[in-house]
Formats: C-alpha cells, structure tokens, sequence
C-alpha cells in the first residue's frame, strides 16, 4: 500500500488530557474529540497523557477512519476521535479525499 500525503499547514501544541493515538481527532480539552463535535486539529504522534501533543490544524490530514467514507464527504469525529461521513447536525471537521473503510487512514482536508 502506497503512503498517502501528508501535509499540515499549520501545527499548534496543546497538553493532552489523555493518552493519545495518532491521527485522531483532537477536541480543544487535550483529549479525543467527541462525537459530532468541532475538533482543534488532528493529532501529529502519539503522546502520553500530562504531555504536550502537536496537534495538526491546518492542511491535508490523516486521520484514522471508523466507518466507510467516500472521497468529496464531510467527515465529523466519533467518540474516539476517528473520522465518520458526518450526518444530522454534527459538525464538519473536513472533507475526505479517499474513498475508505473502517480502520484505514483518511487524507482529510481541514481548514478549520
């Protein structure tokens, strides 16, 4: 499987609430995103709990998916801070650029 690009613009730093996997959503608390909520960024690396995490904000971003996603859909975040097709009122962390399925990883264009 070829690598998928990776380009963050713009990479803020915040103290992680919680022990982080990379590409993640990452909510403004330091911690997963929740479901359907606005995300500050994705995590850059995994990092440990009481550290300071890059969070990328700005850019085309991986992000670990939870479901099937289709390239040109809004992605939102699960409890997990994983990508899903965002529906109802959750709000838009993105958009895909892959057509992908659980467990792959999503170049997500994100401009916050």
């Amino acid at each position: 499987m070829a690598n998928k690009l990776y380009q963050p613009l713009l990479i803020e730093s915040v103290k992680a609430t919680a022990n982080i996997e990379q590409h993640r959503f990452i909510g403004f608390d330091g911690a997963y995103c929740g479901a359907g909520e606005k995300a500050l960024g994705v995590s850059d690396v995994a990092i440990d709990k009481d550290q300071y995490a890059p969070v990328a904000v700005l850019g085309t971003l991986l992000v670990v998916s939870a479901g099937t996603i289709n390239a040109g859909d809004p992605v939102a975040s699960d409890e997990n801070g994983k990508a899903i097709k965002a529906t109802g009122d959750a709000l838009i962390n993105g958009y895909a650029q892959d057509s992908v399925t659980e467990g792959q990883e999503i170049r997500v264009l994100r401009g916050i």
